[in-house]
C-alpha cells in the first residue's frame, strides 16, 4: 500500500524535528510555518518536502497534521483560512498542538461537517525526544481512525496510547504537564529550602533521587538544566504555564475544585509575567528563589 502524502502545519521547536522524522521515514510532505524560513531549512535538507502554496497545496494530502500554539490559532488556519475545506473528503486531520479538550470537541464535529475526520494526539518528551523519535503521544478519537494513524504516530513516538474520544487526549496533555509542573514547583521549593539550611543542592537532587521524592524533575532537570545554568530543556515557561491552564479551566468547568492546581496555576502565571518567549521552564529554579541563599540564623 502506497505511503500516505502528509501535510505539516507548524515547524517550531517541536515541529520541525517532528517533521523532519516524517520526512527521514520517506513520507511526502507538504509543509507550511508562519517563518518561511523554517520551511525552506527542511525543503532543502529533504527532496521529498514541498512547501505550500496557496489552498491548493493541500488538496493532495492523505493526513494533515497541526502542531500550532493553540486552539484559536489551530481553528484559525483550519476553518477561517479555508485548509480544511481544501482537503479531499475523508482525509484525516491530526492535531498534534497542546490544544484545549472542549474546543478539539466542537472542532472535530466541525471538520466532519466538511467531510475530513479527525483525532488529536499531543506529545510529552520534548525536543530531545522529538528528534530520536520517541515522544510520548495521547491520542484521542475513533479507534478506527487511531489505528489508521498508528504508523505515522510511530514514526515520531515510541509510546502511542489510545486514551478516549476526541479532545481526550488534549485532556491527558495538559493534565499531565500539570502534575510534571507541580511536582516541578515541590522539587523547586525543596532544593531552596535544603540550600538555606546548608545543604548541597547536588546532594539534595541525589537524596531525591534515591528516595521517595524522586520524579522526572529531580532525575532529568535539576542537575542537566538548574544547577548547570543551562536552562536549555527546550520547552518554554510560558507553553508550561498554558499547559497548566488548560488543565484548571478543563477542571473547572468540570466541576472540580482542584485548589493545588489554582494554587500552582498562580505561580506560573507569576513567573511567565517575569519571562519572555524564549525562557525554558527550568528557569522555574531561579525564578522561585525569593531569598538570598543565606543559611538562617
Amino acid at each position: 500500500m502506497a505511503m500516505p502524502v502528509i501535510g505539516f502545519i507548524g515547524l517550531g521547536q517541536m515541529g520541525l524535528p517532528m517533521a523532519a522524522r516524517l520526512a527521514s521515514s520517506g513520507y511526502s510532505l507538504v509543509v507550511h510555518d508562519a517563518d518561511p524560513r523554517r520551511a525552506d531549512l527542511l525543503r532543502h535538507e529533504r527532496q521529498n518536502v514541498s512547501i505550500a502554496s496557496g489552498l491548493d497545496s493541500w488538496r493532495g494530502v492523505d493526513l494533515l497534521i497541526t502542531m500550532l500554539p493553540n486552539s484559536a490559532i489551530v481553528e484559525t488556519v483550519l476553518l477561517k483560512n479555508g485548509v480544511a475545506a481544501a482537503l479531499k473528503q475523508g482525509a484525516l486531520v491530526i492535531d498534534m498542538s497542546s490544544s484545549e479538550p472542549l474546543r478539539t470537541r466542537e472542532l472535530a464535529r466541525q471538520l466532519g461537517s466538511l467531510g475530513a475526520v479527525f483525532i488529536d494526539a499531543p506529545v510529552s518528551g520534548g525536543v530531545k525526544r522529538a528528534l530520536e523519535g520517541k515522544l510520548a503521544i495521547m491520542v484521542g478519537g475513533d479507534a478506527q481512525l487511531v489505528q489508521r494513524a498508528q504508523a505515522v504516530l510511530a514514526t515520531m513516538g515510541n509510546t502511542i496510547i489510545h486514551v478516549g474520544p476526541a479532545g481526550a487526549g488534549h485532556a491527558a496533555k495538559a493534565l499531565n504537564n500539570y502534575v510534571s509542573a507541580a511536582g516541578l514547583v515541590a522539587t523547586v521549593e525543596a532544593l531552596h529550602a535544603a540550600e538555606r539550611f546548608g545543604i548541597d543542592p547536588a546532594v539534595m537532587a541525589n537524596v531525591l533521587n534515591n528516595s521517595s521524592g524522586k520524579s522526572n524533575t529531580s532525575e532529568n532537570k535539576v542537575r542537566q538544566f538548574m544547577l548547570s545554568g543551562t536552562f536549555a530543556s527546550g520547552f518554554a515557561l510560558q507553553l508550561m504555564t498554558k499547559d497548566v491552564r488548560i488543565a484548571v479551566n478543563l477542571a473547572d468547568a468540570l466541576g472540580e475544585s482542584a485548589p493545588l492546581a489554582h494554587a500552582c496555576l498562580e505561580l506560573w502565571e507569576q513567573a511567565s509575567n517575569k519571562s519572555d518567549p524564549t525562557t525554558d521552564h527550568t528557569a522555574m529554579y531561579q525564578l522561585l528563589r525569593r531569598h538570598e541563599q543565606t543559611p538562617p540564623r
